[in-house]
């Protein structure tokens, strides 16, 4: 069947309420009561569950996916080692359905990617996609991604740190909802390495002006750009479907890149 008459994949069935939703999977409340509330930087989005997400959830988990509990400390080195040694690891917070973290796992294999998002689809997407195109870099990361810094990342651990398209919440009550703020990057400083890299993105102008005078105020990070502004696209990050479209109608997407700084606490 070609694809242009290819029958739409159906949502996976409903369950009853009696039963988990994935068995094998990701928790719905990794951390559930252990750590104590407070504003979350990212809003669960409620979206149907296609059968091969579920398929790659069921499978896939125990392989390359784990909760974020709090309960552990994780060794990066030992997650992502190869029959050559140690990778370097990146974390990416925020990915969506996955397309841009596969393609850079793609084009940069001997680089490991922990990938954090609550989205569920996208959680099984990004399994789905790295079992298909045969990515060993890859491990997903199911819930708060402070608790995971805070928490379970060892001192200077990572070796980058990715936030794209981040959720702008636009409106001025929300913006403490944003999560490049003075104490999320105080809580980043001490698990990245020395001259790591911090890379963000967003489409939202008023948040790429918030992001630059946080990111350059704090004594741990520093631009990579001479002039103090913003970077060009680095060619390691692709450009999505959905960035395109943006950029088509004319939004300004803005990227920052710093770096930790040595000797510095964050």
């Amino acid at each position: 069947m070609s694809e242009s008459n290819a029958a739409p994949e159906r949502p996976h069935a409903p369950r009853p309420k009696s039963e988990p939703r994935f068995p094998d999977g990701p928790s719905p409340d990794p951390a559930g009561s252990h750590f104590e509330r407070r504003i979350r930087s990212f809003q669960p989005r409620r979206s149907r569950v296609t059968t091969s997400q579920a398929d790659a959830l069921q499978r896939l988990w125990p392989k390359w996916g784990l909760d974020i509990d709090g309960r552990r400390v994780l060794d990066l080195a030992e997650m992502f080692r190869t029959g050559q040694g140690e990778r370097p690891v990146v974390l990416e917070i925020g990915f969506g359905m996955g397309e841009a973290t596969a393609q850079m796992a793609a084009d940069d294999p001997d680089t490991g990617i922990l990938a954090v998002d609550v989205h569920t689809p996208g959680q099984g997407n990004l399994l789905g996609l790295a079992e298909r195109n045969g990515l060993d870099n890859i491990r997903v990361a199911n819930g708060d991604a402070v608790i995971l810094l805070r928490e379970m990342l060892p001192p200077a651990s990572l070796d980058g740190l990715r936030v794209y398209f981040p959720d702008p919440w636009p409106k001025a009550r929300h913006h403490k909802r944003r999560i490049i703020q003075p104490d999320f990057l105080d809580l980043v400083a001490p698990c990245l390495k020395p001259g790591a890299l911090l890379h963000c993105a967003t489409d939202w102008e008023p948040y790429a002006e918030q992001m630059l005078e946080v990111l350059t105020a704090h004594p741990a990070f520093e631009n990579t750009q001479a002039d103090g502004g913003y970077a060009p696209r680095p060619s390691f990050r692709p450009l999505t479907r959905f960035e395109g479209q943006g950029l088509d109608k004319g939004h300004v997407v803005n990227d920052l890149l710093f770096r930790r700084t040595p000797g510095q606490e964050g």
